[in-house]
């Protein structure tokens, strides 16, 4: 078994930790997102997945934030059981923001893919990148609408990771894919507690 292949077995199970968290909206999804990134760069690099790579940078970024946003006392905002940020639903203009900002992403991320890296799959590697990143913000804010992005974005990656010989990635985001129909659900119930 080679290296490349434990690391993505670690992330394997790393990554259902993660869902799991993010599926009952804990805080630990936070940890998660730390240890995952730094597995999945070294195996994104390896396979010239360069934007996959380069979002993990900002995936460790967005996880400090998301920990302190999820588990800051709110004021002013009505806060959940715990005192924390409750799950909400995504206000219109922010709908509008994040989809100029994917938009914006995904051709800047296409460039320089196209410009100045070997990639053999700009355009899905920048789409699935350009959404990861807004998702995740959404995913920092505890908007429900973020689960519609991470659908989007795991469908998309199941087939760019078959096509990239990472069996055990595609196998995840597969999982993840269907997920994030329960998960949506899963959030819904949890606003209306």
């Amino acid at each position: 078994m080679s290296f490349n292949t434990i690391l993505e077995l670690l992330g394997l199970v790393i990554g259902l930790l993660y869902l799991w968290w993010e599926y009952n909206a804990d805080p630990k999804v936070w940890l998660a997102s730390v240890i995952m990134p730094a597995i999945s760069m070294w195996i994104y690099y390896s396979k010239g997945l360069y934007a996959d790579f380069g979002i993990n940078i900002y995936y460790l970024l967005i996880a400090v934030y998301g920990f302190v946003s999820w588990t800051k006392k709110t004021h002013g905002s009505k806060p959940d059981s715990r005192g924390h940020r409750q799950i909400s639903h995504t206000p219109l203009p922010v709908w509008i923001g994040v989809f100029v900002s994917a938009i914006c992403l995904w051709g800047a991320l296409w460039w320089i893919l196209v410009t100045f890296t070997d990639s053999t799959v700009p355009t899905a590697d920048s789409f699935t990148t350009a959404l990861s990143i807004v998702g995740l913000w959404m995913m920092a804010k505890k908007y429900v609408e973020q689960w519609f992005i991470w659908f989007i974005v795991d469908m998309v990656c199941c087939g760019l990771y078959l096509y990239k010989g990472l069996y055990f990635y595609c196998g995840l985001y597969g999982v993840y894919t269907v997920i994030s129909i329960f998960g949506y659900r899963k959030w819904r119930k949890l606003m209306n507690c």
